[in-house]
C-alpha cells in the first residue's frame, strides 16, 4: 500500500483494513514482516546497486541517480496539466444538516447524528449524497437517520481509496455499476 491509501483507512475513529474491511486494532509488531525486510536484497533502479529493502529508503534519499529515474517516470506520467483540485468537492468532511456543526468524518457524522439528532423529524439534505457526482444537492430524505444507517455503512472514500479497480476510483462512474463491482470484488476477496 501507499501512504495515501493507509492513511485513509485510519482516518475514521474505527480504522479498517485496507484489504478485508475488519477493524483495526493495536496489537504486536509484525516481526517476521520485518526479518523478511531486514533479509530480502533489492537494487536500486537507480545506481543498480544492491542492498537489503530496509536499506533502500534512506540510500533512495541519497542517490541522485535514483532522483533522475524518478522524476523521468514522475515526467512520463504528467504529460497533461493536473487537475485544478478547487472544482472536485470536499467528500472528506461533512457538516450536520441539523445543527450545521462541521468537520464530520462520515462515521462521525453518523454518530452525531445518532446520538444528538435521533428524535429529529425535519427533512434535511444529506450532506455525504449530495457531495457525490449522482447526488441531488436538493434532495431532501424524509428518514435522514435511516438512511444514514442503511446507506452509509461504508465509506465511499476509504473504499475508492484502497480498493485496485480502476472503475471504482471513479467517483462519475455510474453508482449502479459501481456496487455490482464491489459486490463481486467482496465475493472473489473471500
Amino acid at each position: 500500500f501507499c501512504t495515501p491509501c493507509l492513511q485513509e483507512c485510519l482516518k475514521p475513529k474505527k480504522p479498517v483494513c485496507g484489504v478485508c474491511r475488519s477493524t483495526l486494532s493495536a496489537g504486536s509488531r509484525a516481526l517476521d514482516l520485518e526479518k523478511q525486510i531486514e533479509t530480502t536484497e533489492t537494487t536500486c533502479n537507480g545506481c543498480n546497486k544492491k542492498m537489503y529493502l530496509s536499506k533502500m529508503r534512506s540510500h533512495a534519499a541519497s542517490c541522485s541517480k535514483y532522483q533522475n529515474y524518478i522524476m523521468e517516470g514522475v515526467k512520463a506520467v504528467t504529460k497533461e496539466p493536473l487537475h485544478n483540485t478547487r472544482s472536485f468537492p470536499n467528500r472528506f468532511t461533512f457538516p450536520c444538516p441539523y445543527c450545521s456543526e462541521k468537520n464530520f468524518d462520515q462515521e462521525g457524522l453518523v454518530e452525531h447524528c445518532k446520538a444528538l439528532h435521533s428524535m429529529d423529524a425535519k427533512q434535511v439534505v444529506c450532506p455525504i449524497c449530495a457531495s457525490m457526482p449522482w447526488g441531488d444537492p436538493n434532495y431532501r430524505s424524509a428518514n435522514f437517520m435511516e438512511h444514514l444507517q442503511r446507506r452509509h455503512r461504508f465509506s465511499y472514500d476509504t473504499f475508492v481509496v484502497a480498493v485496485p479497480v480502476p472503475s471504482l476510483q471513479d467517483y462519475d462512474a455510474d453508482e449502479d455499476d459501481m456496487m455490482a463491482q464491489v459486490l463481486m470484488r467482496s465475493l472473489r476477496d473471500k
